[in-house]
């Protein structure tokens, strides 16, 4: 159908030369002498305008081999994902073993991601949240990232996401921003400068109050810490040791933050060993930053309900990609130092200085002064550390005591909580400032000479018997070069230790809280290369993965067993290959000595009466800690007692484990883990599917593609230029200069995202196609199969063949879209088909009779989603009204009830919009393959 001036008619088909893309007119009009037309492009399905000019006959069309090799390959990419590919383990370079590689493919199994990740410990619960952030980034589902952690683990989110998944999170301290506001305006929002973000859990929880402080000071505090943090308009929200957002009421800060976090985020990803703890309220409260209509009370927490929202795997059904048990065995062993007869003097200070921490500590506790009672116990874990490490904080301490007016120290006014999530260093940092009692002065100038003149009489007890150790060990293991990690809870001791080490021929390197990411990193390296020690504080040590070292000394003990647990967890990690070796250092004689003994013995019961490798694999450290301060103090006090204190806190922590054992059962039952589908993500071909939609499909769009030996050099289609690029994990790691493409980057997105329509009069390209047998001859076609509604869509791809007698052949189908990936193609012509509309029609019959499958698939798909959607509104209605009926006032009933049989009523009206779904069926891609041949019609 033409218009009077020649051009084409309303109906008719042809070719916009600007969108280089087939359109249909569906309006025309002459104004002043001009024609123009609106015309539909089914590829967009949107309405344009256009001029005479811009429009084609389609008979002019030339196809091309890139436009057939674009769209069948992101095709293909468009299909896998639609079928839930997981792109994470394919562009990154981490290989998910069986159990992450379940936690992903669960997480992404449903379009609310909301998932409590509550893997036993050891099991790499931060891969798994990279993964799934990977995982989102790539579908283009999240750009604004949120990870909250505890202040101790915030390094090492920031070092395994920067080393598995080239993520880079940017630490935000809260204590800055005050400082950073003068230089931006006052009214910006700062958490917005970074799309990635890393900021401590309790350095953002908002306060109610702070002594001395002014309601404006509060203010100005809560809104830059907390309000505009949940305002940043985040689209992931990762939460770390996530049990202790739980709260003992849903008044708590921490409960406050969580909330407000859950809200303010579609996804949110809460990491936790110990999620229950025995403590079905605060199990609920974090169950409601998931899914607050799915747990509107206590009673609705059930296993049947938590199932869909939590992914835990356990350590003993844990296995490698090759089906093998995870984790090996062990060997601890607690390596008690004699007293010699050389070291009487740092006896005597070790005694003097027990003396002073028992006199201070009841000074402390009578005073109620508790912050002197936490620099009295860390006295006592720095004397039997070293020497140096006492000495040097005792000349702190004489130094802040000589100031005429000591300010309170800023943990005085400390969380308990919080004390115990900081270092031993850290804490000393804090602690040694605050104020102190009347005579203490003179304590600590008599104590200091002492120290000084220890020092000087020679090495540690300890130290010598370190040494003999590590030559012991090189012997027994026939390995002159053999690697030793070195644990202390303080720098002045690992100062000491380097320099010992150091002086006796020992290449060696160190870690602690003060060093950056960049300068850890460095340090990592070097030890695992060719330094033979590596000694480092427990804030050095923190998300340190050196599965290369197997032997570790701890050359001081952190009073709370869990904390030893975490440092022999450096090197006691997945992927492991040789048995453990750690070595517990403490010097005979002592208290804490005889307090380790019996513990030892006794934790080892409560691991063997619950079947587990130790206590801590079920335990948090930081709800431990104030147990263990007590029991040494309490035996310092008294070491008569010591049996009978460790009984005392044994029972508890069995106590405790037995409430978290018994709530285990809400959390989901042991699953099948597959090694195969793990192994099969090592090869996926979906990057060399994405390298083929971008190379091929750039040309048609403005950018241009040349191979320039392993990368390729690109001009994009925004004019943009890359010079070597690749598109595979595996060369990115090999060339780490040349810039790794993945399906995250706009651009590629851009490339792939839009697929081109086949229309009936459009020229069909005559193909040869390599692997495909000369027999086979017929029509091919690549389907478009969608459903459409509120809020929600989905597609599916299928091919279709028909020979030239008119038969449909799916194997011939589908093993032609194979080759079209993998084969060389050569173009022989076009074919503009006398009986085109035939052919189009024929292909059109077949995808809707061999569609019909996969479109109800779809429909089934989208009505248990609307279902489930019902099911949770209907079970959170019903629990409101039941706990409405508990208030007392009738007319506070009634006005409650009907404003939530109101809301209850739009969100149903809304699901049954949702639940209208539109059916759509396009034509992508259609080839002459073989010889053309007489019309079989």
């Amino acid at each position: 159908m033409t218009h009077a001036d020649g051009g084409p008619g309303i109906g008719a088909w042809c070719w916009h030369e600007r969108h280089a893309a087939p359109c249909r007119v569906v309006d025309c009009e002459e104004i002043w002498g001009e024609t123009t037309y609106r015309v539909w492009l089914p590829d967009k399905d949107a309405v344009v305008r256009a001029r005479t000019a811009d429009l084609a006959s389609l008979d002019t069309v030339q196809p091309t081999v890139e436009h057939i090799l674009h769209t069948a390959a992101a095709a293909k990419l468009l299909d896998a994902l639609e079928e839930n590919l997981l792109l994470a383990p394919i562009q990154s370079s981490v290989v998910p073993l069986p159990h992450q590689l379940y936690a992903l493919n669960r997480a992404m199994s449903r379009d609310r991601i909301r998932y409590l990740l509550a893997d036993e410990v050891g099991l790499g619960k931060t891969i798994e949240a990279g993964l799934i952030l990977r995982e989102l980034k790539l579908r283009g589902m999240a750009k604004r990232i949120l990870v909250v952690a505890p202040k101790g683990l915030v390094r090492q989110w920031q070092a395994e996401m920067r080393l598995h998944f080239g993520e880079h999170l940017q630490f935000i301290e809260p204590a800055e921003l005050s400082a950073f506001r003068q230089w931006r305006n006052d009214e910006e929002n700062l958490w917005r400068l970074h799309d990635q973000v890393i900021c401590s859990l309790d350095s953002v929880k908002p306060l109610e109050g702070r002594r001395g402080w002014s309601l404006e000071q509060l203010s100005t505090y809560n809104r830059e810490r907390f309000e505009d943090l949940i305002s940043a308009s985040w689209d992931l929200v990762i939460i770390d040791e996530a049990h202790r957002m739980g709260g003992s009421t849903d008044q708590v800060a921490r409960y406050k933050l969580g909330a407000a976090l859950a809200e303010a985020a579609p996804y949110i990803l809460l990491l936790s060993a110990t999620p229950h703890q025995g403590k079905t309220d605060q199990f609920h409260r974090l169950m409601q930053l998931i899914d607050r209509e799915s747990f509107p009370d206590e009673s609705s927490i059930t296993s049947e309900r938590v199932a869909p929202f939590v992914v835990r795997t356990e350590k003993r059904v844990a296995i490698d990609a090759e089906g093998n048990p995870l984790f090996k065995p062990r060997i601890t062993r607690l390596q008690p130092v004699a007293w010699q007869d050389r070291h009487a003097a740092q006896q005597k200070l070790y005694e003097a200085v027990t003396d002073y921490v028992r006199h201070g500590y009841n000074q402390a506790m009578a005073a109620k002064q508790r912050h002197i009672g936490f620099l009295m116990i860390l006295m006592q874990r720095l004397v039997t550390s070293s020497t140096a490490a006492i000495r040097t904080t005792l000349e702190k301490r004489q130094a802040l005591l000589d100031q005429p007016q000591l300010q309170p120290s800023l943990f005085e006014t400390a969380d308990v909580d919080e004390w115990a999530e900081l270092d031993g260093q850290t804490q000393v940092d804090l602690a040694v400032q605050t104020r102190g009692w009347e005579m203490e002065k003179a304590e600590v100038g008599t104590l200091l000479e002492l120290a000084r003149s220890t020092e000087a009489q020679g090495t540690d007890a300890k130290a010598e018997a370190m040494l003999e150790l590590i030559y012991k060990l090189q012997q027994e293991e026939n390995d002159p070069e053999l690697k030793v990690l070195i644990f202390t809870e303080f720098v002045p001791t690992q100062t000491m230790l380097a320099d010992f080490l150091e002086s006796r021929g020992f290449s060696v390197a160190t870690l602690n809280g003060s060093m950056d990411l960049d300068a850890r990193t460095r340090a990592q390296q070097a030890f695992s290369r060719d330094v033979r020690v590596l000694v480092s504080t427990d804030a050095g040590g923190e998300g340190l993965n050196l599965q290369f070292c197997h032997v570790v000394i701890n050359f001081d003990m952190p009073w709370n067993p869990m904390r030893v647990e975490q440092r022999i967890g450096r090197v006691d990690r997945i992927g492991q290959p040789h048995v453990v070796r750690a070595i517990n250092f403490v010097l005979e004689d002592t208290v804490e000595h005889r307090v380790r003994e019996v513990l030892v013995t006794k934790l080892a019961v409560i691991a063997e009466e619950f079947g587990v490798d130790k206590a801590a694999d079920i335990m948090d450290s930081v709800e431990a800690e104030p147990l263990f301060d007590e029991l040494f103090v309490q035996s310092l006090q008294n070491p008569d007692a010591i049996e009978t204190e460790c009984d005392a806190v044994v029972s508890e922590l069995r106590s405790i484990i037995t409430e978290s054992r018994k709530s285990e059962e809400l959390l989901p039952a042991a699953h099948e883990l597959d090694a195969d589908e793990a192994r099969k993500w090592r090869d996926h071909p979906a990057q060399f599917w994405l390298e083929r939609a971008i190379t091929t499909g750039l040309p048609a769009r403005g950018g241009e593609a040349s191979k320039d030996g392993e990368a390729w050099r690109v001009r994009w289609a925004d004019g943009s230029e890359s010079a070597k690029v690749c598109f595979d994990a595996r060369t990115a790691e090999e060339h780490p200069d040349v810039e790794w493409v993945t399906l995250e980057d706009p651009r590629a997105r851009a490339v792939i995202g839009e697929l081109p329509r086949c229309v009936p009069e459009l020229p069909v390209p005559i193909v040869r196609i390599s692997g495909l047998p000369d027999t086979v001859s017929g029509v091919w076609s690549l389907w478009e199969i969608s459903l459409s509604a509120d809020d929600y869509s989905r597609r599916r791809f299928l091919t279709v063949f028909i020979n030239e007698a008119g038969r449909t052949f799916l194997p011939t189908a589908k093993r032609i879209w194979d080759l079209l990936l993998t084969e060389q193609i050569e173009l022989t012509g076009t074919s503009v088909m006398e009986n085109a509309d035939g052919w189009f029609d024929r292909s059109k019959t077949a995808a809707l009779a061999q569609g019909e499958g996969a479109f109800a698939e779809l429909v089934g798909e989208h009505r248990t989603r609307i279902q489930e959607e019902r099911e949770r509104a209907q079970y959170a209605y019903d629990a409101r009204h039941k706990a409405i009926g508990r208030i007392g006032l009738q007319n506070v009933r009634d006005y409650r009830r009907k404003r939530l049989k109101a809301d209850h009523e739009t969100r149903m009206a809304q699901l049954d919009a949702a639940g209208a779904y539109a059916p759509d069926l396009n034509a992508i891609l259609m080839l002459r393959v073989g010889e053309e041949k007489a019309d079989a019609s």
